[in-house]
């Protein structure tokens, strides 16, 4: 991130040059191995979504409240520091996310990365999925499902710490009297994620 921002400093006024030095930039991180995590934003119905990715997957999807800066410096501290600009690793995601908002996708097939989430977390998370489009499942009934019918406080905490939101669907985890709790986007994101799915 120190690179792009020296870049930005060195060429003010000449953002076709700032550009090709970036995609060069980029493709020889690529090509030497030493791109660790690629990033890129897009604009969605619930505000621009940070996502990231691995080598193995999709590692982090952030909602702008949460502070983009804030995240890649995270990411930068958790799992390497070998962050950049690199959108092209995410088109697929960002194609597939797109559709989903557009109400033609329901269900992702992007390969994920859960390092972020461990432990029964992970456990939780992994259980998401199974959701289907356009319902919702209470806490109570998720903590069935991860085999520890008692640990609802532990899956509220899981979903509301989702590194994956949106994409592994915490959004359709709910309170067993149907009221919303907790989501890392903020209530109004995951009203919207249910409006979206409940008018497919």
């Amino acid at each position: 991130m120190n690179i792009e921002q020296d870049l930005a400093r060195a060429y003010p006024d000449d953002p076709d040059m700032l550009r090709r030095l970036h995609e060069r930039l980029t493709a020889a991180a690529a090509n030497q191995g030493v791109l660790d995590i690629a990033y890129r934003t897009i604009d969605s119905p619930v505000g621009q979504l940070l996502l990231a990715a691995t080598d193995r997957g999709l590692v982090r999807v952030a909602f702008a409240t949460e502070g983009h800066d804030a995240v890649l410096q995270l990411l930068a501290e958790q799992i390497s520091p070998r962050v950049l600009d690199a959108p092209g690793r995410l088109d697929t995601v960002a194609r597939e996310l797109e559709e989903y908002f557009a109400g033609r996708r329901h269900r992702f097939d992007v390969a994920l990365d859960w390092q972020l989430a461990k432990g029964f977390r992970s456990l939780v998370l992994h259980q998401l999925p199974g959701i289907e489009y356009g319902h919702t499942a209470s806490y109570a009934t998720v903590a069935q499902l991860a085999g520890s019918p008692k640990a609802v406080r532990a899956v509220g905490t899981a979903c509301a710490l989702n590194p994956l939101p949106v994409v592994v669907p915490c959004h359709r985890v709910v309170r067993s009297d149907g009221t919303m709790g907790r989501y890392r986007g903020g209530p109004d994101a995951k009203r919207a994620l249910l409006d979206l799915e409940s008018a497919a």
